[in-house]
């Protein structure tokens, strides 16, 4: 019954090609967003913003510029950690070289530098695809680790080789540092990726998005159709690594508070890839579905045997973590490939059939 829409007429495209055509799906983000926005801020505790709500948006944004590469363009990467990576050092030199811009800004600036390097490392997907593009984009992330670890100009020379987050602020107000509060930093992370969903939404929904889709699904008929592919692959690589090059800014700026080169390695690039997986690429909604699963994980694991008086080590929980992502991957590989969103589809298809059958 939640989900009638009987009397929900549609009397134009407009209206049939709308964001939410089903009432209810409209009022349901709105119930979302009233928790994120106003319920968990005043109800979360310390531990909750840095552990749980902090992090899953941010591995959700950079899940979600991955998807726009791998799930709406179908093309392969393995680097995403690196281009985190060149965002989180180009934020970190802007704020060094220009201690009076505002912080919101260079993390946004910082995509433009990682949407460079991403087309720089998108060029061979003009040629190859694939396995091939997967092994592409795996040198690039090799290449910008070890860049980050040598270049000793990015990290200002500082003797340990690492990025210190200084204390920065807005209107007197310390949005990152020692001195910032989470929930000063989950509402500056909330509200940069609410704009980058918002604007994604809209690009997966227009024009190039539909490009996209044709160049994953076919790109010589889409290039017989009179799609451009160069354009096609190389916005698909511009866009995805700014809003993962943002990710990595916030990554460091917003949370960690430091970084070293191997933060960027190639574990955090599976660990975005896993997201993208179980939540289910092509989606917009699988990203948070799949941060949510992800990061949520590790935290219930730690909780639950303290919960129910069960001695357990951490390193067992540790290896728990690892063996039931890996089930859930090959699970959702198998049975569900389209992932946690697909389940949600299938279930909304059901609410508004029930209670009948077809």
């Amino acid at each position: 019954m939640l989900y009638r829409t009987a009397g929900q007429y549609k009397t134009s495209y407009r209206a049939d090609q709308a964001l939410f055509p089903v009432r209810q799906d409209a009022v349901l983000l709105g119930i979302i967003l009233l928790f994120v926005w106003v319920i968990f801020p005043l109800t979360a505790s310390e531990f909750t913003f840095q552990t749980l709500l902090i992090p899953i948006l941010i591995y959700s944004l950079a899940a979600l510029g991955l998807n726009i590469l791998t799930g709406y363009a179908g093309q392969l990467s393995l680097g995403t950690a690196a281009f985190m990576g060149v965002g989180a050092y180009a934020c970190y030199k802007m704020i060094t070289l220009m201690p009076w811009m505002n912080p919101i800004v260079a993390i946004l600036l910082s995509g433009f530098f990682s949407a460079g390097v991403g087309v720089m490392f998108g060029i061979p997907s003009l040629r190859i695809k694939g396995f091939y593009l997967a092994i592409a984009t795996l040198a690039a992330q090799f290449f910008l680790v070890w860049l980050f670890e040598k270049w000793a100009w990015l990290y200002n020379y500082n003797a340990s080789g690492a990025i210190q987050v200084p204390n920065l602020d807005i209107f007197g107000l310390y949005v990152s540092g020692p001195q910032a509060d989470s929930i000063v930093q989950y509402y500056v992370v909330l509200f940069i990726v609410c704009l980058l969903t918002w604007l994604c939404i809209n690009l997966t929904r227009g024009t190039l998005g539909r490009t996209w889709k044709a160049t994953r699904d076919m790109d010589i008929a889409a290039e017989l159709i009179g799609i451009n592919l160069m354009r096609s692959k190389l916005t698909a690589f511009a866009i995805s690594s700014y809003v993962v090059g943002v990710a990595g800014a916030l990554f460091v700026f917003m949370w960690r508070g430091a970084a070293e080169p191997n933060l960027f390695d190639i574990p955090l690039s599976f660990r975005i890839l896993f997201i993208a997986i179980i939540g289910g690429l092509g989606s917009i909604m699988g990203n948070y579905l799949g941060a949510i699963l992800i990061v949520g994980l590790p935290v219930v694991l730690n909780l639950l045997p303290e919960t129910l008086g069960i001695p357990i080590s951490s390193s067992m929980v540790e290896h728990l973590n690892i063996m039931i992502v890996g089930s859930l991957i090959v699970f959702f590989l198998i049975v569900e490939p389209h992932g946690l969103a697909q389940l949600w589809r299938l279930l909304r298809e059901k609410l508004i059939l029930w209670p009948f059958p077809y």
